[in-house]
C-alpha cells in the first residue's frame, strides 16, 4: 500500500522586527516627532505633562547619541565589522545642523553681523557658496542625511569591492577620519575647523512657539 508523502510546510518567514516590532517602532517615532514638540508647545507650562525647553534640548542630545550607538551596534554587533570612523559621519551630520544654528543666531553674535562670527574674525566679506541654503531648516536636514550617507556609500563601495576586512578595514576607517580632520583644518576659512563659533539656542520647536505666541 503506497502512502503519499505530504510536503512539509516551511516555517513562515517574518520580517526583521516582526509585526509587533514594526508597530512599536512607528509608535516610538511618532512619540519623538509629534509627542515631544506637542508637550512643549501645546501643554501649559503649569501642567505636570509639560516638557520644558531644557528637557527638549536634553532629549535631543540623547537621541543624537542614541543614533550613533545604534549605528555602531548595527555594523559591529550584527555584521562583526569594527569601524573606527563612525565619528566622522556623526560629525558631518552634526556640522550640517551646526551651520543652520550658526545662521540662526543672526546679529546676536559677538560681531553683530549677518555672517557667522568666525567668518567675520577671518575677514570674510560675503557668505561662501558652500553655505548657501544654510538658513533653511529643511535643506540642512537633507544635507545632514545626504552628505554622510553619500560618503558612506562611496567609501563602503570601494572598501567592500576590494574585499577589505578585519583589522585592515578598521585602520582604513580611522585613516578616513584623520584625512577628514586635515581637510577641515586646511579649509578653516569656510568650515571654522577647531575655531568654533556661537550658535543659536533656539531650535525649530522654540521658533514655532515664538511664532504661535506672536
Amino acid at each position: 500500500m503506497n502512502t503519499a508523502t505530504l510536503p512539509m510546510a516551511s516555517p513562515e518567514k517574518t520580517g526583521f522586527l516582526g509585526a509587533w516590532g514594526r508597530v512599536t517602532l512607528v509608535a516610538v517615532i511618532a512619540l519623538i516627532v509629534i509627542g515631544i514638540p506637542a508637550l512643549n508647545l501645546v501643554v501649559p507650562a503649569n501642567s505636570a505633562f509639560h516638557l520644558s525647553d531644557y528637557a527638549v534640548s536634553l532629549l535631543g542630545k540623547i537621541m543624537c547619541y542614541a543614533i550613533c550607538a545604534l549605528a555602531m551596534d548595527l555594523i559591529w554587533g550584527y555584521t562583526g565589522i569594527l569601524s573606527l570612523g563612525h565619528g566622522l559621519f556623526f560629525a558631518l551630520g552634526g556640522y550640517g545642523m551646526g551651520m543652520y544654528l550658526m545662521r540662526q543666531i543672526g546679529r546676536d553674535g559677538s560681531y553683530k553681523s549677518d555672517l557667522p562670527d568666525f567668518m567675520v574674525f577671518l575677514d570674510l566679506k560675503a557668505l561662501p557658496w558652500q553655505w548657501m541654503g544654510s538658513d533653511s531648516f529643511l535643506f540642512q536636514m537633507f544635507l545632514v542625511i545626504a552628505v554622510p550617507g553619500l560618503l558612506a556609500f562611496v567609501f563602503g563601495y570601494f572598501a567592500f569591492r576590494s574585499r577589505i576586512k578585519g583589522v585592515y578595514f578598521s585602520i582604513i576607517t580611522q585613516a578616513l577620519t584623520f584625512a577628514a580632520m586635515l581637510l577641515f583644518s586646511v579649509t578653516k576659512r569656510v568650515s571654522a575647523a577647531t575655531m568654533g563659533s556661537p550658535i543659536s539656542n533656539e531650535s525649530l520647536v522654540f521658533q514655532l512657539r515664538h511664532r504661535r505666541c506672536a
